[in-house]
């Protein structure tokens, strides 16, 4: 039965609408809104009034598409309440528009189950904070561009000049104000006596009327109006709300729009055109081959802070110069360096030490993330960069304070940034396979799905109040201007205002960074998503072929057809996430290419490695040699220095020979040989030790040279004996002075054993990744949505309980813990429990948090009462201090 059938059925409030709700409703509205349940409301009640709170309204119409949107704002300008109907014809016009009409119920849907509409079809009533953010006012114009109702302007306006309108405009004088503009507005709403009323104006008139319908509605006029102002201000068709300023009324807006709210709705969200089409295979071969850049990459980069990296600045982060230094090392420019080294970060394996001389590193989890395989080592990288909220992409740009926000500092942290991730990758995978997206169109889709809000600066098309503000008078309607206005309702765009140029709009440049970023990681190959990262996002196979070609199926469907046949997949639990990223890990693992056990040395002391190298051969190969090329093979170069490295870290020379022949497709050059010999040879010949430190040598001509020697002076050096010599300096900077004298000494122990001189990697004690800064409460799992909803259900169930006081008890508001005495408390318990009745209890707990219950006392006892607790469904105890009072409830 409807509520037209039955008028007691209709909810009288907010509450009640939600009280009429079923569990799987209750738990819709309160996973889409999570605030709503931080902390868990008591009842119903309580869960209405938050929901009805600025800041949750806020929050609820920011996350509107752009239909949902437009129909929110033309709720807030109809009546109140307001029937279906009115609404349809605020959309869709007065000569109606099909695609509209069939997209209106699912908006309204949406704005029911998010509690910011209730009410059946007959009474629709947009919740009261929301009517206040979006209805015009003269602070903040309404996104339609319309103004305030006849009775709304007229309202300061003279009884006797009211009088005037009414008979200028052809109808019968009343006998006090709100019936006369009662009766102007019912002239305006009538479109017969509207139309007859118009075709009267003259065309100057008309013109004046064209340049303020669409917005903003207000104007200012002279103290002595032109006769064209005057013919519209005679007959009610402008207002005046201040001295020298005029408005055009709510109902002559609609009427000249032909009844529509907003200048061009927009019920069907645009398509996501694509722009490419390639090969799947192509697609998955590049992305598989960007994956294995990335992983080379970051291992790179970790490999260059493998002895401690650069420090930390004291208001945190990496100075412009270390950053630079990376983007050098790395090949890459500085902004993807700073991806890169955000990137390890949010894998938690890049971190700061913590010492005093503060310096990043690499942490423990490097070295555990070296051993995975490519596949595993990939998908820890890219679950990391879903979920981050640190944005590179801001690096180099100044903060609210007029700093540089460097990478790895503070103020990087965007909460859209995984939201919107996540929603590029699955418009993607809602085209064709092997389909990449037109850029534009793709920003487009976005901005409709989340409309950007008016207040946000940067570029982009402005809107109608910018170009009603700038655009000067037509030529003959001197007298009349439009008013400088803000840009909309609090926080929301203008209608028809479509943030393009939102360079600086921060979704729009995360859209475009994640395109650019997911490239680089190998999640899309020439801009189409690959099939190891539509695994990644869970999103189900796409259909093998590239025909964007749209075809209508319906009154206003431009959808392109796979568009309709691919749902886009939902966003992922953190669980889901990680089973997601091992399954794109698997299916990338055959794309990558096999490690080579193998290189092709050659004459001119070079090694090319053909491919990727096995980590072994990788390892002993970069302290042999130093690399001097890189790309698809790898060029190394063997020099003095290298081979002393080499040496330096425990290798003979028969070691290397050994080494180089087993690795070597060719035959082992004979300068390398030769080379390996000869820094052999030498290598050890002087022994360093601490004294401070000493050099000693079985040839004392070697240390007579030594000491004859001007770049000797610095050392400190002095004979001991005829084979020794002490120095100054520590052992470390007496090794590197004489290296830089051409000698090849090795160093030594307290027991005259040559030290390995093997580079230690540095390593940070171990650290936590960052945690994602989240936009607002995060989303309750099921566990948690099932308990607060039986929560508020039980304290709903007791506060609306009908019941009567205990006598003698004070009057107890609705809603209000029962107050009664002890004496009064004990007796009513004990009497429940002779006559077995059910009592509706006040209860405050150890923490200090009220609730009221209905139970059934079994016993009372020892300070103590045991009772079947209806609003838990269990037996519990509760201590007789901690109740507040009882009350018998009703028949």
């Amino acid at each position: 039965m409807s509520t037209e059938e039955n008028p007691a059925a209709a909810p009288r409030s907010l509450a009640e609408a939600l009280r009429g709700r079923d569990d799987v409703s209750l738990a819709a509205l309160l996973r889409s809104r999570p605030d709503l349940i931080t902390p868990v409301p008591t009842d119903l009640t309580q869960l209405a009034t938050r929901a009805g709170t600025r800041a949750s309204v806020i929050r609820a119409l920011e996350r509107l598409d752009r239909f949902t949107l437009q129909t929110a704002q033309a709720l807030a300008i109809a009546s109140d309440p307001a029937t279906y109907d009115e609404l349809l014809g605020l959309m869709a016009g007065d000569d109606g528009d099909p695609a509209v009409s069939a997209a209106l119920p699912h908006a309204l849907g949406t704005l029911r189950a998010q509690a910011l509409v209730w009410g059946g079809d007959d009474r629709l009533r947009l919740v009261r904070t929301a009517r206040e953010l979006l209805a015009p006012s003269p602070q903040h114009p309404s996104p339609t561009g319309l103004g305030p109702t006849v009775r709304e302007a007229g309202a300061g306006i003279s009884p006797g000049r009211i009088q005037e309108i009414l008979a200028t405009a052809g109808l019968p004088s009343t006998h006090d104000s709100v019936s006369a503009l009662n009766a102007l507005a019912g002239l305006f709403d009538d479109p017969e006596q509207m139309s007859a009323l118009l075709d009267q104006a003259p065309s100057e008139s008309v013109e004046v009327l064209e340049r303020l319908v669409w917005g903003p509605p207000y104007g200012q006029v002279t103290a002595d109006p032109a006769p064209r102002l005057r013919w519209l201000l005679d007959r009610g068709l402008l207002l005046p709300t201040a001295p020298g300023t005029v408005v055009l009324p709510r109902e002559v807006a609609l009427r000249l729009r032909a009844g529509r709210a907003h200048r061009t709705t927009e019920p069907v969200p645009p398509p996501v055109a694509a722009a490419a089409a390639h090969r799947p295979q192509l697609v998955d071969a590049t992305a598989a081959g960007q994956a294995y850049t990335a992983l080379a990459t970051v291992e790179e980069l970790l490999k260059d802070w493998h002895e401690g990296g650069p420090a930390v600045l004291r208001a945190g982060g990496l100075s412009v110069r270390d950053l630079k230094r990376t983007a050098v090392a790395l090949d890459v420019p500085e902004p993807v360096a700073a991806f890169w080294v955000e990137l390890a970060y949010a894998a938690g394996l890049l971190a700061s030490d913590g010492e005093a001389d503060e310096r990043y590193a690499a942490t423990p989890a490097y070295d555990e993330w070296r051993e995975r395989p490519a596949g595993e080592r990939w998908a820890r990288l890219v679950t990391a960069w879903l979920a981050a909220t640190r944005t590179p992409g801001l690096v180099g740009e100044r903060d609210a304070k007029d700093r540089t926000l460097s990478a790895l500092g503070p103020g990087l942290d965007r909460s859209a940034a995984p939201e919107v991730r996540h929603r590029v990758l699955a418009l993607l995978a809602g085209l064709p396979e092997g389909a990449a997206p037109d850029a534009g169109s793709l920003l487009a889709r976005l901005r409709w799905e989340q409309p950007p809000r008016a207040d946000r600066t940067g570029g982009g098309a402005p809107s109608p109040y910018a170009r009603r503000t700038s655009a000067q008078p037509a030529e003959g309607t001197r007298g009349v201007a439009a008013r400088a206005g803000g840009p909309g309702a609090p926080g929301y765009p203008a209608d028809g205002a479509s943030g393009e140029g939102g360079e600086d709009d921060l979704r729009s440049r995360l859209a475009r960074w994640t395109l650019a970023e997911a490239e680089m990681l190998g999640v899309t190959g020439r801009g189409a998503l690959s099939s190891h990262g539509r695994a990644l996002i869970g999103a189900p196979p796409a259909p093998r072929h590239a025909d964007t070609r749209t075809e209508p199926a319906g009154p206003g469907d431009k959808l392109p057809v796979h568009h309709r046949q691919t749902p886009v997949p939902p966003a992922l639990s953190p669980a889901e996430q990680a089973t997601a990223a091992a399954a794109a890990g698997r299916l990338l693992d055959p794309l990558l290419p096999e490690p080579l056990d193998h290189v092709l040395l050659q004459a001119d002391l070079t090694a090319v490695a053909p491919g990727p190298l096995e980590r072994p051969l990788a390892d002993m190969l970069g302290v042999l040699a130093d690399v001097e090329s890189k790309g698809g093979a790898t060029v190394y170069r063997f020099t003095p220095a290298s081979v002393r490295r080499a040496l330096d870290a425990g290798q003979s020379a028969a070691d290397l020979h050994a080494f180089l022949t087993a690795h070597s497709r060719t035959p082992v050059p004979q300068p390398l040989a030769y080379l390996i010999d000869d820094v052999a040879r030498r290598h050890g010949h002087l022994r360093v030790g601490a004294a401070s430190s000493y050099v000693r040598c079985d040839d004392d001509a070697v240390l007579n040279e030594i000491l004859a020697d001007k770049r000797a002076a610095g050392l400190g050096l002095r004979r001991l004996a005829p084979t020794v010599l002490a120095a100054r300096t520590d052992p470390a900077a007496l090794l590197e002075g004489l290296r830089a004298m051409g000698f090849a000494p090795a160093a030594e122990s307290a027991e005259g054993d040559v030290l390995i001189a093997r580079a230690d990697a540095y390593r940070t004690p171990p650290r936590t990744p960052p945690e994602p800064v989240p936009d607002g409460p995060p989303v309750p799992d099921d566990t948690l949505l099932a308990a607060a909803i039986r929560t508020v259900r039980a304290g709903d169930l007791a506060s609306t309980a009908p019941r009567r006081p205990v006598a003698g008890a004070a009057d107890t508001a609705p809603g209000e813990l029962p107050r009664t005495t002890a004496a009064e408390t004990l007796a009513g318990l004990q009497a429940a429990v002779l006559t077995n009745d059910t009592l509706w209890i006040g209860y405050v707990n150890a923490e200090g948090g009220a609730s009221q219950r209905v139970i059934a006392p079994i016993r009372v006892e020892g300070g103590f009462v045991t009772a079947y607790d209806h609003t838990a469904d269990e037996v519990r105890t509760y201590p007789l201090h901690r109740i507040t009072g009882v009350a018998e409830l009703g028949e």
